[in-house]
């Protein structure tokens, strides 16, 4: 039994969680859609070149949650899941967790998105355990503030090694999918790093590395 670590977006989704919500939020008014979307679109263009820093971005994007309960928006999220993010997810991932249940091993999904939205979809995947971004609450509201190490870049490796310590877990054998060149130290640090539809920086990193290259649909 070893350990199977996922990426989320872009990974078993077709897409990327937080713009999506980004414009979800735009469609319910929590936010002047037009200067928001194009804010969000901004940053997630840094994303790609791998110069973002997710402070920033998660500033912009919890300010709309700011004065909401977890449950007020934790209502919202869930329709938001099933009608948006679900149709999105790659037969392909489906098909590779299932043949990693079948194996025996052990599921973690680490993303750096919230964990709100994270946790919610992996729930239609069918994992229970997760490392995302976690948000800070006040008075039992979201404060716009996140909590603890980030899940970005090295953050996913800080997060990890203080997950495995807590789960009496290892390494050893593990596996680890993405698409992303912010993904490179956790894929460096695993005996199986796995490339999902990668971006140009790290399709070339993966081939010099002789790292397999996957095409999920």
């Amino acid at each position: 039994m070893a350990l199977a670590i996922f990426d989320l977006d872009d990974t078993l989704i077709d897409g990327d969680c937080a713009s999506l919500w980004s414009a979800h939020m735009a469609e319910l008014g929590w936010v002047d859609g037009e200067s928001f979307i194009r804010k969000d679109h901004e940053l997630m263009a840094l994303y790609a070149e791998g110069k973002l820093a997710m402070e920033d971005y998660m500033a912009f994007s919890l300010s709309p949650l700011v004065g909401r309960t977890a449950e007020e928006v934790d209502f919202v999220a869930g329709p938001f899941v099933e009608d948006v993010v679900e149709p999105l997810i790659h037969s392909d991932a489906m098909r590779c967790l299932a043949q990693h249940r079948a194996a025996g091993d052990r599921i973690l999904i680490i993303s750096a998105s919230a964990h709100f939205l994270v946790s919610a979809i992996a729930e239609r995947l069918g994992v229970e355990e997760v490392l995302a971004i976690d948000l800070e609450e006040q008075h039992g509201c979201y404060s716009g503030r996140t909590h603890g190490v980030l899940t970005y870049r090295e953050g996913k490796v800080t997060r990890l090694i203080a997950w495995l310590e807590e789960q009496g877990e290892n390494l050893e054998g593990a596996y680890f999918y993405s698409d992303s060149r912010n993904d490179l130290p956790l894929l460096s640090l695993v005996a199986n790093p796995r490339t999902v539809n990668p971006d140009p920086t790290l399709r070339a990193h993966a081939e010099e590395a002789g790292w397999p290259v996957l095409d999920w649909r």
